[in-house]
C-alpha cells in the first residue's frame, strides 16, 4: 500500500494550543496515535466553538466525522505544546473537510497533517442533509 502524502495548506484559518501530557505518551516515549486523535478531535471542537457552535447544534444539524486520515510527519513529546492549526476546505453539498496541522509550538516542527471529513445530519431522521448556508456565511475569507 502506498504511503499517505498530504500537502500543508499554504494557510490556515483557526489556531489553538495544547499540552502534550504525560496520558498522550505511549511506551515508545512518543505521542500516541490514538492520543494524536483526542488531540485533533478537541481542536476540532474548539473550532467550531470560535464559529459559535456546539458539535450538537450548527444551524439546527449535527455534525459526525465521515472519515479521518492522518500522515505522521515527526514525534510529539510529554510536555511539548502543539500547535493545531485547521482549514475548512474541499466543500461538498452534505459536508467539508476540515484540513489540520499539528507542529510543535517553540520550534514549528511539524508533528502531523490530515484531514476530518465532515458530515452535517438531520437530528429527525439523522440522515446526511446540505451544508447551513449561515454556517458557511460564519467561516473566515480565508476557508
Amino acid at each position: 500500500m502506498p504511503r499517505i502524502q498530504l500537502t500543508p495548506a499554504p494557510r490556515y484559518s483557526f489556531a489553538t494550543d495544547m499540552p502534550i501530557y504525560i496520558s498522550h505518551v505511549n511506551q515508545g516515549g512518543h505521542l500516541d496515535n490514538a492520543q494524536l486523535l483526542t488531540l485533533v478531535s478537541e481542536a476540532r471542537v474548539r473550532f467550531f466553538k470560535s464559529l459559535g457552535y456546539f458539535e450538537s447544534g450548527v444551524e439546527g444539524a449535527l455534525i459526525v466525522v465521515g472519515d479521518i486520515v492522518a500522515q505522521y510527519k515527526s514525534e510529539g513529546f510529554h510536555g511539548e505544546t502543539m500547535r493545531v492549526e485547521m482549514l475548512p476546505a474541499d466543500f461538498n453539498k452534505y459536508g467539508f473537510d476540515l484540513q489540520f496541522r499539528m507542529s510543535e509550538l517553540a520550534t514549528g516542527r511539524e508533528v502531523a497533517l490530515g484531514k476530518i471529513g465532515i458530515v452535517f445530519i438531520a437530528p429527525q431522521d439523522r440522515k446526511v442533509t446540505p451544508v447551513p448556508k449561515a454556517f458557511l456565511a460564519r467561516l473566515p475569507a480565508t476557508a
